[in-house]
């Protein structure tokens, strides 16, 4: 099963951007999805995920701004992004996270917000 993660693109602030990461096939015991980003020279880290029962979280830095969602068969997710900031500018990396501890990464997207 591969990721495909789209719609990233240029943006310039207080815009909005919906990224999309769509699975090739299904994926067994699926708990949890999300979306991560890496700026230029730090560490990739977490920027919303939503589990197998709906239930979401998000960074600080994104909360308010940022919705992760999921379709109904669980094989694609997206997240809504408004009031971009520059500071938002990286890779996002979709994530699909199984119950036997197996995870499957997309390929990335970037996202660059100018001031």
């Amino acid at each position: 099963v591969q990721l495909q993660a789209s719609g990233g693109g240029l943006v310039q602030a207080g815009g909005s951007l919906r990224l999309s990461c769509a699975a090739s096939g299904s994926i067994y015991m699926l708990n949890r999805m999300g979306w991560y980003r890496q700026a230029p020279g730090k560490q990739r880290e977490s920027v919303a995920t939503i589990t197998s029962d709906g239930s979401a979280n998000y960074a600080d830095s994104v909360k308010g701004r940022f919705t992760i969602s999921r379709d109904s068969a669980e094989n694609t997710m997206y997240l809504q992004m408004n009031s971009l900031k520059p500071e938002d500018t990286g890779v996002y990396y979709c994530n699909m996270h199984t119950r036997t501890k197996l995870d499957y990464w997309g390929q990335g997207t970037l996202v660059t917000v100018s001031s």
